[in-house]
């Protein structure tokens, strides 16, 4: 049987493009035999954990995973009964209540601020960069945060809103070079408690707060990576805070990673040790959304910059990891190094997006002038 299960999956490789352990040139180098009937068994789910488990490697693990969606090997097999299950579920009910929320800040965004800051920029930014003009990260995320600012039209005197606004890096950004004020919600702890320490002496108020709970009507209102968590179910609802706090003459930027169809959940391996209960929008999904509520004024799509981001972020993780390997074990940085080669492969294969998406309650006097 385990004989059958090599010979399937060596057969889905070569269909890739990928050779196991060849010694002059291999793609993947399988250490246990168990490897094989993992990945039939469990597909993503089992190929990422047979990795962190330390069953296979691969020196350029990114390209490796890259080769496995360009041939969409994950086509090839089928789901097993636990994963229709959590399929099923997450059909059924809402796995993005607020209760539901604070599971990601607890599993990712609390994990630790010495992690992201040996992962980031130095300004702590945890969206894709913009890498037009830019030669390093941090050029690219000012870049990205400047662009921000110019598509939101601020002013000095302006006040602005940032639901998930992380470690404060774009309202600090925002207040530094545009003058604006800004209140910034989240709902990690950890994030917040930084984010404060960041922005000491700004006209900055930093909130551990739902989007639900969001008070006040702002000049502008900006969500840079937080779309992602409030689920298929809760996207009409979203927009319409967005609309209620937003005055009339404002503009909403909403900053998010898409995917080519509307789905209801994100890979499984991704879905237990990354991103809980995440659910990446697709185009309909959220014109659906904002259709009666909000304007659509520009549309601007730069996933391709987000794998150079990730790829940016895996360097300096790797860089930095003696660092922090006293409060990380090794699996873990196993986890977290396969997490950003699987995101930056599909970035690269054009599975997943970037948007930045301009919205008006009424639409702009004389049309909205795209900036790029």
């Amino acid at each position: 049987m385990k004989n059958n299960f090599k010979k399937t999956v060596v057969k889905l490789a070569t269909q890739a493009g990928l050779t196991i352990n060849n010694s002059s040139n291999s793609d993947l180098e399988v250490y246990d035999e168990n490897f094989y009937s993992r990945v039939l068994k469990e597909g993503s789910l089992g190929l990422g954990e047979s990795y962190m488990d330390g069953l296979w490697d691969a020196s350029h693990l990114d390209e490796a995973i890259y080769k496995i969606l360009v041939a969409k090997l994950d086509k090839n097999i089928k789901l097993n009964l636990s994963l229709m299950f959590d399929l099923l579920l997450a059909k059924l009910t809402n796995k993005q209540t607020k209760n539901k929320a604070q599971e990601v800040a607890q599993k990712h965004y609390d994990l630790g601020n010495d992690l992201f800051a040996a992962t980031l920029d130095p300004m702590m930014v945890y969206t894709g960069a913009y890498w037009k003009t830019a030669d390093t990260l941090e050029q690219a995320q000012i870049d990205k945060l400047d662009l921000v600012c110019k598509k939101l039209d601020l002013k000095p005197g302006m006040r602005i809103l940032d639901i998930g606004c992380g470690w404060g890096s774009f309202i600090k950004f925002a207040c530094e070079r545009y003058g604006v004020s800004a209140v910034g919600i989240t709902i990690s702890k950890e994030q917040a408690k930084l984010a404060r320490e960041l922005c000491a002496g700004y006209p900055i108020e930093i909130k551990v707060q739902d989007y639900r709970e969001i008070e006040g009507v702002y000049d502008s209102i900006v969500s840079l990576g937080m779309f992602e968590h409030v689920g298929y179910k809760n996207h009409r609802l979203y927009m319409k805070v967005a609309r209620e706090h937003l005055k009339d003459e404002g503009l909403f930027l909403l900053h998010t990673i898409g995917r080519n169809f509307s789905g209801i959940a994100i890979d499984p391996w991704m879905n237990k040790y990354i991103f809980p209960n995440a659910v990446l929008p697709s185009p309909s999904q959220i014109t659906k959304a904002t259709e009666g509520l909000l304007v659509m004024e520009d549309w601007h799509n730069f996933g391709a910059d987000y794998d150079k981001t990730l790829m940016a972020w895996l360097e300096n993780f790797t860089n930095n990891w003696h660092k922090i390997r006293d409060k990380y074990d090794e699996r873990f940085f196993k986890m977290w190094k396969y997490y950003l080669c699987c995101c930056a492969a599909s970035f690269r294969v054009r599975d997943m997006h970037l948007w930045q998406i301009v919205f008006s309650k009424n639409g702009v006097p004389g049309g909205y002038k795209s900036i790029r």
